[in-house]
Formats: C-alpha cells, structure tokens, sequence
C-alpha cells in the first residue's frame, strides 16, 4: 500500500467513527419516537404502560402462533413442515433487524426507552433472549413430529448415524464427483486467520489432527451452487434423501489432507442487517442503484448477532468461535435440527404421488372476478363500475390485462406506478416497457430500500430505464411504501384517468399468497389525487394536499385519528359508535391510546392485527370491551382496512399499518370505498374473518394470545376455506341470477351447520350488531363493570333477539331446502328452487328489519367529497355511483343477512 493511500485510510478513520456515531444517535431518536414523545419545550410526554406491551414480546408471540400451525393435524402434513421453516425465516429477519439495531443501541452509554414499555434496549435483549431458547426447542419439536410422521408418507431424511451400505456408496461417488472438486477446506492457525462467515451460510467445522500438530480448527463453506437436498436409493413408495452438510460431515476424511478430522458441526451466524442506506451517505455524483448494492455487499460483513451450531465441536472450540465473532453465550443457539430449513419448500417435488394429495393443500385458482367481463376491454369496464379484486381468492389478471391493454392503446399517454417488491418474472413490467417502446410516458418509483428485495429490485430499475421508463426512487428518509398506478387517457372527451389502489404489492407472485384488495377506479376526485401525488412525488414534496387520499407522512394518520375521535363524541353523545380496524401490526403510540380512550368512551373497538400488537385488550378501566384477532392460516393476512361508524359508513382500505414507521417515515395511501358494491364486498370479507373460530386467536389482558371460545353447536369457520369457496361459486355459476345465489349455491359442499350459519338471520350489511361484541367480549373475562354494562344490553335485547331467531329458522329451513333439492352441475349451474329461496330470504329478510323491498340508491345522493386534511374521514357510504345498484350489490346485502347469525342480530337503535 502506497504512503498516500495510507493516509487517506486514516483520514477516513474519524470520518467514519462520525458517521456511525451520528446513525446510532438517529436509531435512538427512532427507538424512542422522539418526534412524538417530546413536546414543543424538548420534554418528553408522560405515557401509561398499563395496557401496553413490548413490541419484540409482542412478535415472538406472534412466531409462535405461526409455529402453531406446525402442531395441527388439520393442517396438511407438507404444510405443517412449510411452517416448521416459515418460523424459522421469520426468527433470522428478526434477529438481522430487530436484534441487530437493538445490539447497537444498547452499546450507547444513555439508552433510550421505548414507548410503550418503557424499556430500554439492553433490557429488552434480555427480555428476548430470556424467552428465545423456549420457541427454538418448540420448533425442534414440531419438526421431529412432523418428520416423523412423513416417513409414512413417503418422504423421509436420513441422517449420517442411519446410512445404509448403498446410501454410503452412493454418497462418495456423489462427494468425489461434485463436492470434493468445489470446496474450499481452510486451516484456522496463526498463519491462516479466522475467515468470514458470511451471513446466514452454512459451513462444517471440525476439530483436526495433524502429523506435527494437534487440536486445529478446519472449517468449509458448504457450496451454495449445490442443492441442499441430496436423493438417496430409494423405492417405488418412499423417497429418500440426506443434506449436504451431511454428505461434508460424512467425508470429512477426504477433505483436510493428512489432518484427521474428530469432532464436526454445522455452523449458521447471523449478521446485522439494521443498514439505513440514507445514513451511509450517497456521493454526490453517485448513482443511487451504485449506492445500493455497495450496502448490500456491506450486509455480509456487519457484526454478529446470533451463531447456530448444530453438532459438537467441544467447549475450547466453540468459546473459540464465539471470541473471533464477539458473541455473548446467550447468543448461541445450540440445535439438533438442521439449520436453515428453507430446502424444505424444494421438497414437495420429491413427495410420492400417492401420498402427495394428502400431504398438501388442495390446489386452488385464483378465480375471475365476477364483477369483470374478460370479453370487455378493461378501461371500459372501469370507467362504467369501479372494480375490488380480492386477492389471492380472486384473480390479478385485470390489473394486468388493464396495464397491457393501455401499452397498446393510441389514446393511453401516460403510466405511472410505485413500486416496492416485484415479481422476479414481472408480466406487469413486462408491460410497463412495452408501453416505454410504444412511445408512453412511463414513470416508475421504484423503492430500492425494499428490505431483502434490493437486488431484485435494482435489477427491474436497470431494465425498465434501458427500455426508455422514467425511474425515480423514493425520497431520503422515507420510504415509498405505497401502491398506486395510474393511466392517463387523452381522446374526444378529454383527460380521463383510472387509479389503482392497493394494500399489497404489485406482485403476481404474492397475489397468489397474500390476502390483499386492489380498487380500480375511475373516479375523477380519486384520480385528481392520484396525479397530485406523482407530481409530489416527482419534486419531493411529502406534505401535499388531497381530497380523498390520506398520504403519510402528512394526512394518513390525521385522518385515522379523526375518524377515532368522531366515533368517540358520538359515544359520549349516546349515539351508537363503532370502529373496525385490520393491520398487520400496531405500534403506534398515539392510535394506541386514541383506541384506549374510544374504549373508556363506549366505542364499540373490533380489531384484526395479525403480528405484532402493542396494545393490551380488557385491562379493566382502559380497554374494556377491546376485541383484537389475530388469523393465521393457508395465506398471509395482509389487508389493510380502516372502517369507521355504527353502519360502517367510511370504510378506507391501505397501505399502511399503525406503526409510528409507517406513519411518520413512509409515504403511504389510505383509500376511501366509494362504490356500493365494493364496500358490500369489503364488508362480506370482514364479517367472515370476525366469525373464524378456527384460525383466530383473540388478544387477552396479559397481551397473549388464546383460542376464540366455541360453543357446542357452533359451526367450525375458517374464513379463509369459505372465501375461498365464495370465490368458485361467484366466478362459474352460469344461472341468470348467480350472484344473488352467491351465498348459498355452495351450501352442500360446507358443513350444514355453517350453511345455516350463512343463511339464517339478516344482517346489517357490516359488523355492527353490538352482540357481536357483547359475545366476545364476554368471551374474554372482561373487568365486572363492562360485564354488567354486557348484561345490562342483552337483557334490553332479549325479546327482540328471541323473535330474530324465530324468523331466521323459518327462512333458514326454506333455503336449505331448496339448496338440498337443488343440483349444481361441474361448471357451477344452480337451478331455479335456490333462486327462489335466496330472493325470498332477501325479501323477507328486508320486511323484518322494517326496510321494505331492497332498493338501489338514488343517483347522486351523499355529500360532496371534502378534503381529508380539513374534516373527518367523509362518508362513503353514499357517494354517487352514476348507474343502478347491480346484481352483485344486492347478492352481498343477502350475504350480509346470513352472517346476521353469527353476530346476533340488528343493531340497538338505544
């Protein structure tokens, strides 16, 4: 190294020491959500930790829950393994981020505490790892059950200590044609120092003996260009195989020369992913996708946070190994599990045909939407209806077909979307550059700062700007974390505009995988804003205004807030009051305790929050009443819904959960339901995930999870199994009024009980019977003032509920009967006896809730739209439609009356 060179590494030393000092001063600013714990005068806000909980707490409970899955037998045995790995994979992204920001942070002299349970960070490692050791030996247990219950079915793995006579002569041709010729054994000794593990890589370490020296330390990097999985002689019903690693521990003999190796293990470390790319400084004639992968190369080198062993190297050694790493002991995770189970999804293609129906999930299509004719160009059906798609139980083809559509169209000029995580085989981008080459203004905000998508997505970039798309990426600072797409149309009648709106990615892949909606829409205010926020976007400007879009960091939580506090006056005014909200997580300290206060006001608070919840449900004076679920299932709960009203009359759909990250540093969309049918839509997926019983957990005082109650009699639910059958039956029935038979033309394929559930009593059209929560709550053991408040309810309720029930068996029996008479061919056909009952359910369904025959809205009625920022949400409960209410908006207020059951019935007017 040159004198110069020398010394512009020393000059670079302090520079650095700096900048770390500064990122970690940052992360703690972050840590202790400084911007909204401190008041104008610097001093910090006094906040009541009696019904609230630590947010790494929070999310192993959350782990767990996924492990759960791994011990139910309903669950079909390769899934049970899926889920065996799915915990895994969640546990290292955990330990990357969250444990490896908090390791940093508890290297700080004055720690920061956090907001809502007022810990500091070296005291929730130990919280953490207090609890971690108890998870893992779950998760070793749920995979030695379920592999042994695999064996019967047809796939087994063999360990060293079983090897056959064949297996072994199978294994060293294996070894001496494809391992021995790759690997790159190494000698840890004063002249061959200790080398980088990188990041989540496997490597086999063993204790050598050498002819002029003992006790050396041999280490090999299990190569990544190999499978994982390595078949062994097998017969015509069993599949066989062994791993890797294995193979390597086997013929270890053959890989050091003349050191004889004694004692071997699998080693796994886990590094800090925690990187803020922002915080790394971009040159300032750096490009920023250059930037990028300099702090993705910098992610393999970064300082330890976890080492897995599986084997026995001995004490001296493994204490070895943890000084070159500088790990506490707490750190390391002794298994007798295989590290790193993500070969495990590889393995449904070796599964025996005869056991491989039984063995997984029966397979599934994401079905047409009804609401969409394929025979019809997109861009005309979206201009005449808006369109909900709801994933991955409908289809994602009309958004494609949508995009495609426009690449071709003379009149489209103009495309602009975010992006955030892509589909490696992208039919989307593919259409994006086609509609580049067509001569389209294409812009594409492409967010780079994707957690463990960055490459993918810094690929996709390159090409999409190779093919002439203006690329941008998001602000510094903030995260795009947003899903919207716009096309602009230039013909005869002007500018028109459809936006699409979504609370999951543009992604065919997780289309197929997470539970999410997509709007389609064509409505003009909608659009205005939607081109107000690119433009926003395109100069940086994160603080814009709009009429019907709540945009973080500005306007999304104001608004979430004022539809809070909305319900809360109308509480203390005696009026009934509700809020429904569905996250994925809650964290945020302001909504935590805005829910609290809805609560001790009389709200009527129903939550779904699928992961972490910060928010402790029934502490008695400050979330009494509280219901929170929690569903896990066949697919990820994804959904963000944020409804608001005793008859849900603003619902909003987003992007964004009700964490302070989302909130106060991305740029995030909330999205209001404007059309009839798409709210009957949101509000049939709503009330089928309040009644699971079978999925959902419910959220106690303690902040743990427990199974939802079932009565005797009650039917079994899995809301996700019944959407999923909904889905088929709306998609191919073929009878002139299908979709008003929507809810029962699968009665025969469900359990009669359910069937009866679905179809007996009317509904509301939402979730706001106030049994509904005087039912779970109750459920929960609630403080003895809200169970006399429950009691007191019921007992005004009784007489009106007991005559519901009288009329939901009459008309429940008539279509019952109708449906058990009635044949439903291949394609779905109903015939005409279900018809009939279904129209004469509705109708006496209407009569007895006082409303007369089922009407449409008149045209036009509803306030005009306001903008967000200057009142509480608007209500989109009547908002202009411009056509009558259609076959499907009166076939999902039928649904609504049969979910009537579940809940209890209409709402208390008092």
């Amino acid at each position: 190294m040159s004198d110069q060179q020398t010394t512009t590494s020393e000059d670079a030393k302090p520079q650095k020491a700096a900048a770390r000092k500064d990122a970690l001063e940052k992360a703690a600013a972050t840590f202790a959500d400084d911007t909204t714990e401190r008041d104008e005068t610097g001093t910090r806000r006094k906040r009541d930790f009696s019904y609230t909980q630590n947010r790494e707490l929070s999310w192993l409970r959350f782990d767990s829950r996924v492990l759960d899955e791994a011990f139910d037998e309903t669950v079909p045995l390769f899934e049970r393994l899926k889920f065996c790995a799915i915990f895994g994979s969640n546990l290292d992204e955990w330990f990357m981020i969250r444990i490896g920001g908090l390791s940093d942070l508890a290297s700080l002299k004055n720690q920061p505490r956090d907001n809502k349970s007022n810990r500091t960070p070296a005291e929730q490692l130990d919280d953490v790892f207090a609890a971690l050791p108890a998870g893992v030996e779950r998760q070793q247990e749920a995979l030695a059950l379920v592999e042994g219950e695999f064996s019967g079915h047809g796939l087994a793995r063999v360990t060293p200590d079983a090897y056959t006579p064949e297996d072994r002569t199978a294994l060293s041709k294996y070894f001496d044609v494809r391992l021995a010729p790759i690997i790159s054994p190494m000698v840890v000794d004063p002249r061959h120092p200790f080398p980088n593990l990188r990041n989540g890589r496997l490597f086999v370490a063993c204790t050598l003996n050498g002819p002029d020296e003992s006790g050396v330390l041999g280490i090999i990097e299990v190569p990544a260009s190999e499978s994982r999985v390595v078949a062994l002689p097998s017969g015509a019903r069993t599949s066989r195989y062994t791993l890797i690693e294995d193979v390597m521990r086997t013929f270890l003999d053959r890989s050091f020369g003349d050191y004889v190796p004694k004692k071997s293990a699998v080693l796994r470390v886990t590094r800090n992913a925690d990187i803020d790319p922002d915080g790394e400084g971009v040159e300032e004639e750096e490009d920023y996708r250059q930037h990028m992968k300099k702090v993705l190369k910098l992610r393999q080198r970064l300082q330890p946070v976890r080492l897995e062993v599986s084997g026995e190297l001995g004490r001296k050694w493994e204490s070895l190994i943890t000084e070159e790493l500088g790990l506490e002991k707490r750190r390391v995770f002794h298994v007798s599990m295989p590290l790193d189970l993500g070969y495990v999804y590889g393995l449904e293609a070796k599964i025996p045909d005869w056991a491989h129906a039984d063995v997984v999930f029966p397979p599934f299509e994401s079905q047409p939407s009804p609401m969409v004719d394929p025979e019809l160009p997109m861009r005309d059906q979206v201009e005449d209806h808006d369109i909900l798609l709801t994933y991955p139980y409908e289809s994602m083809s009309p958004l494609l077909c949508l995009v495609r559509e426009a690449s071709a169209d003379d009149h489209c000029i103009s495309v602009k979307i975010t992006l955030y995580r892509v589909a490696k085989s992208s039919h989307l981008c593919e259409s994006l550059i086609a509609a580049a080459e067509a001569g389209k203004d294409v812009t594409v905000l492409m967010e780079l700062r994707a957690r463990f998508d960055e490459e993918n997505n810094i690929a996709w970039a390159e090409r999409l700007e190779d093919a002439g798309c203006t690329v941008i990426y998001g602000s510094e600072g903030f995260k795009c974390h947003s899903k919207i797409c716009q096309i602009t149309y230039h013909d005869a009648s002007g500018i028109n505009r459809i936006t699409c709106l979504g609370t999951g990615n543009f992604n065919e892949k997780t289309a197929r995988l997470y539970s999410d909606f997509m709007l389609m829409t064509a409505d003009p205010t909608i659009g205005a804003d939607g081109n107000t926020f690119f433009r926003n976007l395109s100069l940086g400007n994160l603080r814009g205004s709009y009429q019907l879009l709540g945009v973080a960091p500005a306007s999304l939580k104001p608004l979430v807030m004022r539809g809070l506090d909305r319900e809360i006056e109308r509480a203390r005014t005696g009026a009934p009051a509700q809020v429904f909200l569905k996250m994925n997580s809650l964290t945020d300290r302001d909504v935590i305790d805005k829910i609290a206060e809805a609560c001790e006001a009389g709200v009527r608070v129903l939550m779904i929050v699928r992961g972490i919840c910060c928010i402790r449900a029934n502490v008695p004076g400050k979330t009494d009443g509280l219901v929170v679920r929690q569903i896990v299932g066949r697919f990820l709960e994804h959904a963000r819904v944020y409804a608001f009203g005793a008859e849900s009359d603003t619902i909003y759909l987003s992007s964004a959960d009700m964490m302070t990250r989302n909130t106060e540093r991305r740029v995030e969309i909330a999205y209001p339901v404007l059309d009839p049918v798409c709210r009957a839509l949101v509000m049939t997926f709503v009330n089928l995930q309040l009644a699971d019983n079978v999925k959902a957990r419910q959220l106690t005082a303690e902040g743990t999870w427990e199974r939802v109650p079932r009565e005797q009699d009650e039917p079994p639910i899995n809301s996700q199994e019944v959407l999923l059958a909904l889905a088929r039956v709306r998609a191919h029935s073929k009878h002139p009024k299908a979709d008003e038979l929507t809810p029962f033309a699968r009665i025969e394929r469900i359990p009669r009980g359910l069937a009866q559930a679905l179809s007996s009593l009317p509904a509301t059209g939402g979730y706001d019977h106030p049994h509904t929560v005087e039912k779970l709550v109750a459920s929960i053991d609630p403080a003895p003032e809200a169970a006399a408040r429950v009691a007191e309810r019921e007992l005004r309720r009784e007489e009106a509920r007991q005559r519901e029930e009288q009329r939901a068996a009459q008309v429940a029996e008539r279509v019952l009967t109708a449906a058990e008479s009635a044949e439903v061919a291949d394609g779905g056909h109903a015939d005409a006896a279900l018809a009939d009952a279904g129209t004469a359910a509705g109708r006496e369904g209407a009569a007895a809730a006082g409303q007369g025959p089922v009407a449409a809205p008149a045209v036009g009625q509803g306030p005009e739209p306001r903008r967000a920022a200057e009142t509480a949400p608007a209500s989109t409960g009547s908002a202009p439609t411009g056509r009558k209410r259609g076959r499907l908006a009166i076939a999902l207020s039928l649904i609504g009356r049969g979910f009537g059951v579940l809940f209890g019935g209409p709402i208390d007017d008092n």
